[in-house]
């Protein structure tokens, strides 16, 4: 945490690189009118600095975005005509702003990518994007309260179990309905086709949390400390909603602005609550196996999942803080009092690490 405080631009660019572009539609806007050759929109270097350029846009004026190196274009740069944004970096994009486009920054070799009819926009997909929206809200919300009751010591046990599973079913739709609304589903039932299909959603934080929320819904074993990353992830997706589509409400100015805006300004504390609690559940599971509720497969399943969120870029950065932080605070205990554990540790890093 130290590092931190002494960097305040690194946590920032870890907060750029983890937020959940796919699920804000400013986003989907965004990208799709910045002026680059198709090329470089496939290149993932691009795509990153053009997420932080968004988020220093939208979300955190103060995240500094460095510029792109000179050899990410071979063409020389165009000048433009139309008045740049106060943002003032070298690398234009084009929003929508009220049905018109205005300039920012367009890096090198940067080409029209749409033509005089995109400034037009049909109200077809705007309403079923609208419709989607508010269908994953209306599921967001719903496991949020169902999550929060199931948390709630008061309630009694058979109510506080069934709304247990129903939260973890509720999280498993919505992750779901999210993938197919950004990925759609695979463009044949072939090894091949499949196989790219998943590796176009494996690192998206809503395969991940249907992975999650699968894990937890089939087994008999019951853990509320489970459901702490499910309430994390709702309120976050409700409190977005509801700022981005009811601020000009009288209701919501008056008793929800506050926690929303809570919520949006600490996504990152979430985060790393989230990612403790999910690393705790780990450790819980293997204490599990000598119980009478044990479940290998679950344990197998949950640790494989673990490790993919520890290399994913949507939630690597948090999950390898705190694994820095576990292996700081265990490792001068097990070089003082369990050498013998050094071998078998190493063996576990080595297979981690792959």
């Amino acid at each position: 945490m130290g590092e931190e405080r002494e960097d305040p631009q690194k946590i920032k660019r870890i907060a750029a690189d983890s937020y959940d572009y796919d699920n804000d539609p400013r986003w989907q806007d965004y990208w799709s009118n910045v002026l680059i050759p198709p090329h470089m929109a496939s290149r993932n270097d691009v795509v990153s600095h053009y997420k932080r350029k968004f988020y220093q846009r939208y979300l955190d004026p103060d995240l500094v975005v460095e510029p792109m190196s000179a050899s990410g274009s071979s063409q020389p740069a165009r000048t433009s005509t139309a008045s740049t944004s106060p943002s003032g970096a070298n690398e234009p994009t084009r929003r929508r702003s009220s049905g018109s486009y205005s300039v920012l920054n367009l890096p090198a070799g940067s080409t029209d990518r749409t033509s005089g009819t995109s400034t037009t926009a049909g109200s077809g997909p705007t309403s079923l994007q609208w419709d989607r929206q508010m269908i994953l809200f209306s599921v967001n919300a719903w496991v949020f309260v169902v999550a929060v009751v199931a948390a709630i010591p008061l309630v009694p046990t058979y109510l506080s179990h069934r709304a247990y599973r129903l939260s973890f079913m509720g999280t498993t739709c919505s992750a779901l309905f999210s993938l197919y609304s950004q990925h759609g589903k695979p463009r044949a039932w072939n090894m091949q086709a499949l196989q790219v299909y998943f590796q176009s959603i494996i690192a998206s934080k809503n395969f991940i949390y249907f992975l999650y929320s699968l894990t937890f819904v089939t087994s008999q074993l019951c853990l509320k400390f489970a459901l702490i990353p499910i309430i994390c992830w709702a309120f976050e997706h409700v409190a977005k909603f509801l700022r981005r589509n009811f601020s000009r409400s009288t209701l919501y100015r008056k008793y929800l602005e506050e926690p929303c805006v809570w919520v949006e300004s600490n996504s990152t504390t979430l985060n790393i609550l989230t990612s403790h609690v999910e690393i705790g559940l780990g450790f819980l599971l293997i204490f599990s196996l000598f119980s009478s509720q044990r479940n290998v497969i679950q344990t197998f399943m949950y640790w494989q999942l673990l490790k993919l969120m520890y290399h994913v870029p949507v939630t690597a950065a948090y999950h390898q803080s705190v694994w820095a932080q576990i292996g700081r605070s265990i490792n001068p205990y097990i070089h003082r009092y369990a050498p013998f554990l050094k071998t078998p540790i190493s063996a576990a890093q080595r297979w981690w690490l792959r």
